[in-house]
C-alpha cells in the first residue's frame, strides 16, 4: 500500500509539473468508469428513482388523523316551558388511524368522543357520547389488486431499472470511446515519430547534397530539392504536433486528467488474430444495456396496460363497519357504556358506479395496448440492428487484421526501395527529388502500418461494444448498490 501511495503522490507531481505521464490503456478505463462526468451525472437518476419508489411506498403508512373543535351556539325555540332559547355548546374529539392494504382495502380505527352541555330541561342537557369503530372499504372490481395498489411504485421499480440500464449504456459507450480515443493518441504520437525521423532523414539529404554540390558532384538544383523537402516534413511535423496536442485534450477532459504534462501512451494495439465466435456474439448481443432499456420500457406499458384494462370494469366497492357507543353524564359513566359492549352497532354495503359509455377507460386501454404493440417492434428493431452491428464488426475485424499483414509488406517493399534509391543517388543514377519522393512513400507506408493497427484494435473495441461485452472484458462493474449508496448519502 505504501508503494501504491507514493506511486500516486509520484504521478500527481509530475502531472502537476507538466512532465509527460505514462498512461496504460486499464487506467485510461478505470479513469473513464471512475472520473468521466457524464457518468457521474448519470448515476444520479437511478438515484432519484429509488427517492420516487421510496416515496410512493408512503402510500402504505398508516394516516393519523386527530380533530377537535369547541362551538357555542344560541338557537331560538318556542314552547311555554323553559328558556326563550337554547344556549349550550359542545366539544368534539375525534382520532382515526387509517391502514392501505395491497388488496386496494382500506381500514380505518377510530375513536370519536363529544361532549354537549344546553339549558334546557331535559335528560340530555349534559352528557358525554364517544364511539369505538372499525370501518372498511375494498374495490371489488376496479381498482382492486396490487397491480392497481403498487402502480406508482412498480412505474418508479421498473423505471430505475430502465436507468440502471441507461446509465450502463452509458458506461459502455464511454469505456469504448475512452479505448478508442486511447489508440487514436496512439495512433498521432507514432506518427509524428515518423514525420521526425523523415525531417531527420531530409535534413540530412540535404548536408549530403550540400558536400556533393560543393565537391563538384551534383548539381547546384539539387540544393533546391533537398531544402524544398525538409520545408515540407517541417510542416507535416508541426501539424502532427497540434494534432497531438489536441488529442492529449480531448483524452485528458474524457478522463478528468488535470496538469499539463502530455500523455504518453504505453500500451499498443493488438495485432494478433482476435477469436470470434459468431453464434455465441449474437446471442450475447440481446443482451445489451440499451434492448434491455427497452424492455424494462415494455414492462412498464404492459403493467399500465393491465391496471387499465381492471379500470374499464365497474367500480364496486364493498363497505363495512362496526362500533361501540357509550353515552353518559359524566366522560367515566360514557367510557364503561363503551366498555361493555352494550350498545353494538355494524353495517355492510355496496356501492356501485359506472360511466354510461365508459370512453375514457376504453380508450386508455387501446391505447396502452399500442404502446406496447410500438414498444415491441422498436425492440425487434434494435435487436436486428444489433445483430447487424455484430455481423458488421466481425467483417471489420478480419478486415482491419488482414490490412496489418498488407501494411507490414508494404512498409518493408518501401524500405528496401529507398534503400536502392539511396545507393542509386550515391552513383548519380537517382536525383534528390527521387530519393525524397521515395521516402516519402515509406512515411506513408509507415503511417499506413500504424493506421492498420489502430483500426484493427478500434474493430475490436467496436465488436465488444456491439455484444455488450465490453465491460466485462474490461472488468468494469456496476451494481444496484452504487445508485443507492448515493441515494443515502444525500442529506
Amino acid at each position: 500500500m505504501v508503494v501504491i501511495a507514493l506511486l500516486f503522490c509520484w504521478t500527481a507531481c509530475a502531472w502537476a509539473s507538466g512532465q509527460p505521464i505514462r498512461l496504460s490503456l486499464g487506467e485510461a478505463v478505470r479513469m473513464a468508469a471512475e472520473k468521466n462526468l457524464d457518468v457521474r451525472a448519470e448515476l444520479y437518476t437511478p438515484a432519484q428513482y429509488q427517492a420516487d419508489i421510496n416515496r410512493n411506498r408512503a402510500i402504505y403508512d398508516p394516516q393519523l388523523n386527530i380533530e377537535t373543535h369547541y362551538s357555542d351556539f344560541t338557537n331560538p325555540v318556542s314552547g311555554s316551558y323553559g328558556s326563550a332559547s337554547n344556549k349550550g355548546h359542545s366539544f368534539v374529539l375525534d382520532s382515526s388511524l387509517s391502514q392501505l392494504f395491497w388488496t386496494g382495502a382500506t381500514a380505518t380505527l377510530g375513536f370519536n368522543n363529544s361532549h354537549t352541555k344546553t339549558n334546557q330541561f331535559s335528560s340530555l342537557n349534559n352528557y358525554w357520547q364517544s364511539s369505538l369503530g372499525v370501518t372498511l372499504s375494498q374495490p371489488l372490481l376496479k381498482n382492486m389488486g396490487r397491480d392497481a395498489t403498487d402502480l406508482g411504485i412498480s412505474i418508479s421499480r421498473f423505471s430505475k431499472y430502465a436507468s440502471m440500464e441507461h446509465f450502463r449504456n452509458l458506461l459502455l459507450n464511454t469505456v469504448s470511446q475512452a479505448r478508442t480515443e486511447y489508440f487514436k493518441l496512439y495512433g498521432l504520437q507514432e506518427v509524428r515519430e515518423v514525420k521526425r525521423v523523415s525531417l531527420a532523414l531530409a535534413r540530412r539529404i540535404l548536408d549530403e547534397t550540400r558536400a556533393r554540390v560543393s565537391a563538384g558532384v551534383l548539381p547546384a538544383m539539387e540544393i533546391l530539392n533537398a531544402e524544398y523537402g525538409v520545408t515540407t516534413r517541417e510542416r507535416e511535423l508541426i501539424a502532427a504536433e497540434k494534432e497531438v496536442n489536441d488529442q492529449v485534450d480531448v483524452l485528458r477532459l474524457l478522463l478528468q486528467i488535470s496538469g499539463k504534462g502530455e500523455i504518453v501512451i504505453s500500451d499498443t494495439p493488438r495485432r494478433a488474430p482476435y477469436p470470434l465466435d459468431q453464434d455465441q456474439a449474437l446471442r450475447q448481443a440481446m443482451g445489451r444495456p440499451d434492448i434491455r432499456e427497452l424492455q424494462r420500457s415494455l414492462d412498464i406499458s404492459e403493467l399500465q396496460s393491465r391496471v387499465f384494462g381492471n379500470n374499464i370494469k365497474p367500480d364496486l366497492n364493498l363497505s363495512l363497519s362496526g362500533s361501540l357507543v357509550g353515552q353518559g353524564h359524566s366522560y367515566g359513566r360514557d367510557i364503561g357504556d363503551l366498555g361493555s359492549f352494550d350498545y353494538p352497532a355494524w353495517s355492510i354495503g355496496l356501492v356501485f358506479k359506472y360511466p354510461l359509455g365508459n370512453n375514457a377507460a376504453e380508450n386508455d386501454y387501446r391505447k396502452s395496448r399500442l404502446k406496447n404493440a410500438q414498444t415491441a417492434l422498436q425492440i425487434r428493431s434494435l435487436e436486428e440492428s444489433a445483430k447487424n452491428e455484430v455481423l458488421s464488426f466481425i467483417r471489420a475485424i478480419d478486415s482491419a487484421f488482414k490490412q496489418i499483414e498488407v501494411a507490414d509488406r508494404g512498409r518493408a517493399f518501401a524500405e528496401e526501395r529507398l534503400r536502392a534509391f539511396m545507393r542509386k543517388n550515391s552513383v548519380g543514377l537517382a536525383t534528390t527529388k527521387d530519393v525524397l519522393e521515395v521516402e516519402h512513400d515509406l512515411a506513408d507506408a509507415k503511417n499506413s502500418q500504424i493506421a492498420a493497427a489502430v483500426a484493427h484494435d478500434n474493430a475490436i473495441t467496436r465488436f465488444l461494444q456491439a455484444t455488450g461485452q465490453l465491460l466485462d472484458q474490461e472488468g468494469v462493474r456496476f451494481v444496484e448498490g452504487d445508485a443507492d449508496r448515493l441515494y443515502l448519502n444525500i442529506y
